[in-house]
Parts: C-alpha cells; structure tokens; sequence
C-alpha cells in the first residue's frame, strides 16, 4: 500500500473568508473523489485549525501502488478538482511512501 500525503499552502492575499470557503470548496472536491475514482482506496482532507502552522490543508490518501497513484493524479476529475486551488495556491509539499 502507497500513502500519499499533500499539505497545501494558500495565498496569504485572498481575504479570510474567501480563502475559507475555497477550502471547504476543495475540500468537498477532494472528498468527493472516493466515489469517482475506483483505485483510490481512502482519502481525508482537513483545513488546519492552528494559526501558528503555516500549512494551510492536509490531504492523506491510500493506494494499492504507486501506478494507481499515477491513475489517480491524472484521473480527469482529480485534474478538475485541482483546480478549486490553482489561482489561490502558493504551495505544495508532498510525501508518498509505501506501508
């Protein structure tokens, strides 16, 4: 099994509120893969709650392998969803290892 785990960064210039509900938009996305995407076989997405982190969302998903990894990356509804984020994202930092 691959963990794949994504922490997402956001422009400190979109206003507060607006970057809240960008998040929860993305969020939902996300969430809304499982159904979609068949080889993803478990996802949790969480908005950070503590202001003295610098991250600003956490997205831990699991696979059967790193091929299905790729699936999911390029599944055209991932793609789409992605891009919730694109115009407000300063950031990514990614960790995928095998458990």
């Amino acid at each position: 099994m691959v963990k794949h785990i994504v922490l997402f960064k956001l422009k400190e210039t979109v206003a507060p509120a607006e970057k809240q509900a960008i998040m929860e938009q993305f969020k939902s996305g996300l969430e809304a893969l499982k159904t979609k995407i068949p080889v993803l076989r478990h996802i949790e997405v969480g908005i950070n709650m503590n202001p003295a982190e610098s991250f600003d969302m956490a997205l831990v998903t699991e696979f059967d392998n790193m091929d299905d990894l790729q699936t999911y990356a390029t599944h055209p509804e991932h793609v789409a969803v992605t891009q919730i984020i694109k115009d407000v994202k300063e950031g990514r930092s990614c960790v995928d290892y095998v458990f």
